[in-house]
């Protein structure tokens, strides 16, 4: 960050007073400019024994499965944000279902939560951020070709907790190695 959003003079990096951490404090006006980490909202939209995935338009991992997710936007509450993102990524309606993972990935600063969620129909397409959707049973998942650790680590999870008849919830870090 260079200049203030609130009135364009430049940042500088410190730790205002009573802080902590180092923040982007404006030289002008003092604004301190908070960086949060971001929501990565998505769902697991299930039909019987199967999962509907998404193929990526976009980068990064263009041409990679994912499950239909992004990022959070303001003023919306996670399920709101899980729903939108379903529909925009898959053009597919839901019934929102329980939280059913939460993964941390401090090195990017995200938070990814998927929610398990029932299609309400098969009338589901490819939206602007994707190529192609496919619902896909365990044996079909192309595992080297899920865009994202947090995904696959989601999907392992759901498959785990299928076959053992039994859904929980699930919370994890993918932390990069020391």
């Amino acid at each position: 960050m260079k200049f203030c959003s609130q009135c364009g003079a430049p940042v500088s990096l410190r730790i205002p007073a009573g802080d902590l951490l180092a923040r982007y404090v404006c030289d002008a006006c003092g604004a301190v400019h908070y960086q949060n980490p971001k929501l990565v909202i998505g769902t697991l939209p299930e039909w019987q024994d199967r999962i509907l995935l998404c193929r990526r338009a976009i980068e990064p991992r263009a041409g990679f499965w994912t499950l239909p997710a992004g990022f959070m936007e303001n003023a919306e509450t996670t399920e709101q944000a899980a729903a939108r993102e379903t529909g925009e990524e898959a053009r597919a309606r839901i019934e929102m279902g329980e939280l059913f993972s939460l993964i941390n990935v401090p090195h990017i600063s995200q938070v990814h939560l998927f929610y398990r969620a029932r299609l309400l129909d098969l009338d589901f397409a490819p939206g602007a951020e994707t190529t192609e959707v496919a619902l896909l049973g365990e044996d079909e998942i192309p595992w080297p070709e899920i865009a994202f650790r947090s995904v696959s680590l989601t999907l392992r999870h759901y498959w785990a907790d299928r076959r053992s008849g039994s859904f929980r919830f699930h919370a994890e870090d993918i932390l990069l190695p020391r």
